[in-house]
């Protein structure tokens, strides 16, 4: 039986079942199944890849997966939005929010930060991942070029930890702290710690980074929902 014969929701299903398996190669011939029948990038996204990585997410997040499966998930995701991406930029689909992530100076592990950055992605994000051993110059540039809602920085040295307040603190200096929801995370990293250098969260491990995220996103667009109401009272 081909995936075309499949009904809307018997499709949207199957897909969330093989992303949470992470059958890569099967996600691209369901979406491409999904967009004969008519459906549009975005109803894709929403209904068979975000609503697959909420549930991955959430058995992450309770201990019934692991890195490893998460991972395998995450790379079916992406096979799928290799698809989708260009398709949501032609038209013009609204994204959750834009996030910046990168693992700070001196430091170059980077699972963990990959790891957010594709289940920020899975729940509909765009994502700028600007790698390892990045500088607060580069952060800065980054955020000068993407605009984004919010910026997550990782180390898993307790050597690199304090480069984060020095990017927080250069971010003040730029005028740009308040315009912007700094996460941080990593081993080492603590919610004390967090506050100490100043960010706005601390993610303890990927499930909480993307909830945290988008309960942070809801909030700006109720805010902007809000003062769009006021001002047209």
């Amino acid at each position: 039986m081909s995936y075309t014969e499949l009904d809307l929701e018997e499709l949207y299903l199957q897909m969330q079942d093989d992303l949470y398996d992470g059958v890569k190669e099967e996600i691209p011939i369901q979406v491409r199944a999904a967009l004969e029948q008519g459906q549009t990038p975005q109803q894709i996204l929403d209904g068979g890849l975000v609503a697959g990585m909420d549930i991955v997410g959430v058995d992450f997040r309770d201990g019934i997966l692991f890195v490893p499966e998460v991972l395998m998930a995450a790379n079916a995701m992406k096979a799928g939005m290799e698809i989708l991406r260009p398709l949501l930029t032609e038209t013009g689909a609204e994204r959750v929010g834009t996030a910046v992530i990168g693992t700070v100076k001196g430091d170059i592990h980077d699972i963990g930060k990959n790891l957010v950055g594709m289940m920020l992605e899975g729940a509909g994000f765009e994502v700028i991942n600007l790698g390892i051993n990045v500088d607060a110059d580069k952060f800065i540039a980054a955020i000068n070029e993407y605009k984004p809602d919010i910026i997550g920085m990782s180390a898993l040295l307790t050597t690199t930890m304090p480069y984060m307040k020095v990017v927080v603190d250069t971010l003040g200096e730029e005028g740009l702290r308040d315009q912007i929801y700094i996460m941080v995370g990593g081993a080492p990293v603590t919610e004390n710690f967090a506050r100490e250098v100043g960010a706005d969260a601390y993610g303890r491990d990927a499930a909480v980074s993307v909830e945290i995220a988008k309960r942070y996103m809801a909030r700006k667009h109720k805010q902007a929902r809000d003062d769009k109401a006021a001002k047209a009272a």
